[in-house]
């Protein structure tokens, strides 16, 4: 007998998959809409936020706050409501008929009336030693989170394609100089952005060179440069720099969902216009991993109230049904 089969099923009318502003503002508007909610928090409880340090931009707060204390704010708030959190990893997903079945790490079988699917997106990192080591402390993978940091300041932008572009010139907005290290000889971006990015007066482009090494200090821990590797001739060259952003794109957690659910071209959940419902009835998707565009806190609670709400009226649609073939 297979440990998922050992224990017995647990129902519920909304199950939440992920545990960033998404899954827990869902998780707020489903409690209070009395429908008993079950919050599964995945590998990384907060979600990316875990690893964000001084948050500026979330309404409501006049200072910078700290992103582990503002998911740990979130979740009480959760469970404040009732929300049932579940500390425990989501290992398969089966959308193929209702109700939903969710099978967990631990071998907890879940039984969903609706899904929200609130696991996130990571963005994509180089893996370097070096890079890790400063995560949060001068490199950083959103520009808009943290350009606001670097004012009057250089910063090296990591990449060729249009996330990099765009990083690149919503620096220019705060930054005294942004260097674009692209390791071809050409972008990918689309035409218009690198127009818009050539033009720029304090953007130099160094092509065909990769990050090698972060260069800092560790008390307090901050960036004073970076080695380049030159991918043609494999030389190294140092260069000053306060900030590293690598923006070589993000990848959503959609592995649960691969082959039942429709994705974007971009590997993003697709999502009806104006909505969070998903190809599949009653099953919602809320935050990174169907927002390809935006990507922040705010907009992801945004979504992840915008599900709630609809699994509520999904939910209250068919109880009258349920009740007459009862």
């Amino acid at each position: 007998m297979s440990a998922s089969s050992a224990r017995p099923a647990n129902h519920v009318k909304v199950l939440i998959i992920g545990s960033g502003p998404a899954g827990y503002t869902a998780a707020v508007y489903a409690a209070r809409a009395m429908l008993e909610p079950v919050l599964i928090q995945g590998i990384q409880p907060g979600g990316q936020l875990t690893i964000t340090t001084d948050v500026e931009n979330y309404p409501g707060f006049a200072g910078p706050i700290q992103g582990p204390w503002l998911m740990e704010q979130m979740q009480a708030q959760a469970e404040k409501m009732g929300t049932r959190i579940v500390n425990d990893l989501v290992t398969r997903l089966d959308l193929s008929s209702r109700p939903f079945r969710a099978e967990t790490d631990s071998g907890t079988v879940w039984i969903a009336e609706t899904v929200i699917l609130a696991t996130g997106a990571q963005a994509r990192w180089l893996d370097l030693d070096s890079e890790q080591a400063y995560r949060g402390h001068g490199v950083s993978a959103c520009a808009t989170c943290d350009g606001f940091f670097y004012r009057g300041k250089e910063v090296m932008v990591i990449g060729g394609g249009n996330t990099a572009v765009e990083e690149a010139l919503f620096l220019t907005n705060f930054a005294s100089k942004v260097t674009v290290v692209h390791r071809r000889d050409s972008f990918r971006a689309e035409k218009i952005l690198q127009e818009r990015l050539f033009a720029h007066p304090k953007v130099e482009v160094v092509w065909n060179a990769a990050l090698h090494e972060v260069k800092g200090e560790q008390e307090p821990p901050h960036v004073t440069g970076v080695v380049l590797k030159d991918v043609v001739t494999g030389a190294l060259s140092e260069r000053r720099a306060d900030g590293v952003f690598i923006a070589i794109g993000h990848a959503p957690a959609t592995d649960l969902v691969q082959g039942q659910l429709t994705l974007k071209p971009s590997g993003y959940v697709w999502t009806a216009p104006h909505s969070t419902q998903t190809s599949v009835e009653g099953v919602f998707a809320a935050g990174d991993v169907a927002d390809d565009i935006f990507r922040q806190a705010v907009t992801a609670a945004g979504m992840g109230c915008m599900a709630a709400l609809e699994a509520e009226r999904f939910l209250a649609a068919r109880e009258p049904l349920a009740q007459a073939a009862e």
